[in-house]
Parts: C-alpha cells; structure tokens; sequence
C-alpha cells in the first residue's frame, strides 16, 4: 500500500517539477533524488540512498557525487529546479558567505539537517614512527607562514619540536575544497597559531589577517593535496612509512588493518573520543536540502527518512562508519526532518 501511494506521489511530484524553470525560462523534470558535496559524508549517503531503494520498490537510487564540500555546496546554492541538485552533503556547516549566495540565487529556503559526527583523522602506515603531534606542532610545520614571521622553512618534524624524530615534514591531506580541509584549518591550524598571543590579538583587530596567517598551507611539497579520493593518501601512507595522512574519522576505521591513529594532544581518535567530543578534531556532518524540491522531487522526504531512522547507535549509518551524534542533538535533527523547519542564517559565521 505504501508503495502505491508513493508511486502516486511521484507522479504528481514529476508534473509539479515542471514548474521548476531555469533561468531561460524552460521546464525540466527530474524523477531522481542527486545529491552533492562531502567525501566524508559520501559512504552514508550512498548507505541512505541503499535503504531508501529496499524500502521503496520502484523508486530510482539517488545520484550521490563526491564533489566536496565547498564544490558541492557551490554546485547547490546556483538555484532552484530540477537541473540544481537537492542535497549538499556537508562536513562542515555552510559558510555566511555560502548561504547569501543561495539567496542571491533564489536558494532561500534551506533545511539544516546534522546526520552525525566526524573526526578530523591523523594518522600514518603500520611502519610510521609513532608520531605524536598538537595543533600548535601541526600548525608550525604545515602554515605557508607561520605567526606572520615569514615563509615556512622547517624540513624535518624535529625542526618544529625536538622531541620528535628528524625525519621529513610530509602530509598527505584534503584539497581547499574540502570540508575535511576546512576543519583542518578551524580545528586543528587556527588553534595552534592561536598559541601565540599576538595571534589572539590579531583575530580581534584583523579577522581576515588572522585567517591567511593561520589557515594558509604551504606549497613547497611539505603538504600534498591528494584530492577528494581518500584511498589515494592510503596507498601513500603505506608507500613512504614516514608520512601522515589527514581524512575523516570513518576512513581511519576502515583502514586501521594498514593504519595507526596519529593522536593529537595525546588523544586518539576512537568512536569515544569523537562521540563525546573529547578529540581535539571531532567535528558534525550536515545535509542541506532545498525545501522547494520537497514537493517536486520524488520520495526526497522519503530519503530524509533513511537518515534518520539509521543514525543511532547501532543504525546502518553508524555500522558503514559514522559516529552517532549526541541523543538530544539527534531528537533536534529527527524534529527538524518531520518539520522541515529552514535555517535563518543569523548565526552562520
């Protein structure tokens, strides 16, 4: 019965998808849910999608892509109808900036969902050396310029603390794209510049000072950007034993026959850790949707519906990897899926 009355749905949903109109004014449908964004948040998304079809005989798998956070919300901010996607996966929360250019779009009524938690993962081959490292020792080995004080000469790890080995400065991380790289900056690169009081200072009087002296990387070779493909750090990691890779906590989990955890202020990152908040790089998972695309697109609530009845502990989601979000911020996220209430953006940075 609910198959029928879901496939009913979609065809009104289809017709009422034709008064979706580019800007050239032509009518477009679309009987397919697309989504956009995350690496991080990819493998659950492709999870939801994966349950959304057992559930929903009939219906089309959602297109799920890779494209980044910062390139998928770009893609989903460009406007509204079937030829825009409907989800940007996010692992990080969207940008001011972001959001008013979903306005300026005719993007305006956006649904902030959190679907979980992440960890920002430090880590190197079962050969590594062990490292230990701290957002302040992280920070001086990998900024394009450190405190402001001129180009980033360190070579070797020992350089920037003597107490860790005197081998070469290489780590394999996430593109300027990448959510994952702008938790490396936020979490980790801001807060180990912000060691320095001068730089606690310069964040009050200069914020956009502030941010290109403690987020820009350097781009001697120290750090590689290896693109949205994760595995691609992992066939390095185990290449060269000496370097570090940085991804999402899940990934960390799926590799860790290969890998070993990098902590960071003497902490690791475990499904504890990250859970609770206690690891220095944990971090939320979002899903923007396009309220607009509710009605239009086929079984989207639907697909809203696979998240939340699998993020708990235990949930699919978190059996694929993620780590479940806190229970009341869960009860706020299965709320918000049920109301669709839309973000206002005040609190947006």
């Amino acid at each position: 019965m609910k198959t029928f009355a879901l496939l009913a749905a979609t065809t009104v949903s289809v017709l009422g998808l034709a008064g979706c109109t580019d800007e050239a004014g032509s009518a477009s449908t679309r009987d397919q849910i697309r989504a956009v964004g995350s690496s991080t948040v990819y493998p659950f998304a492709t999870a939801a999608a994966e349950l959304f079809v057992q559930s929903n005989p009939g219906m089309k798998s959602p297109i799920i892509e890779s494209t980044g956070t910062g390139g998928g919300i770009k893609l989903f901010c460009t406007g509204v109808g079937a030829q825009y996607p409907d989800i940007a996966n996010a692992s990080r929360r969207m940008k001011k900036a972001e959001y008013e250019q979903c306005a300026a779009n005719g993007v305006k009524d956006i649904v902030e969902i959190q679907v979980g938690v992440d960890g920002l993962a430090f880590a190197e081959s079962k050969k590594g050396p062990g490292l230990k490292l701290t957002p302040k020792i992280v920070y001086e080995a990998l900024a394009a310029n450190p405190y402001g004080k001129g180009p980033n000469k360190t070579q070797n790890w020992n350089d920037v603390d003597p107490s860790l080995p005197a081998i070469p400065i290489s780590v394999f991380g996430p593109p300027s794209t990448s959510g994952t790289r702008d938790s490396l900056a936020e979490l980790i690169l801001e807060k180990g510049c912000q060691s320095d009081e001068a730089m606690k200072a310069l964040k009050e009087k200069n914020e956009d000072e502030f941010k290109a002296t403690c987020t820009r990387v350097r781009e001697d070779g120290k750090y590689v950007d290896s693109g949205e493909n994760d595995n691609l750090i992992v066939q390095k990691l185990n290449a060269n034993p000496n370097a570090v890779g940085i991804f999402g906590f899940s990934f960390l989990e799926e590799n860790k026959d290969s890998l070993n955890d990098v902590p960071i202020n003497g902490i690791q990152a475990t499904y504890d850790t990250v859970s609770t908040g206690q690891y220095p790089g944990a971090r939320p998972l979002y899903i923007y949707v396009k309220k607009a695309h509710m009605q239009a697109i086929p079984g989207l609530q639907f697909f809203l519906d696979s998240f939340a009845a699998n993020w708990g502990p235990g949930g699919v989601l978190t059996r694929r990897g993620m780590v479940a979000a806190p229970e009341d911020v869960r009860r706020k996220s299965a709320a918000t899926v049920k109301s669709l209430a839309v973000l206002d953006g005040a609190d947006l940075k």
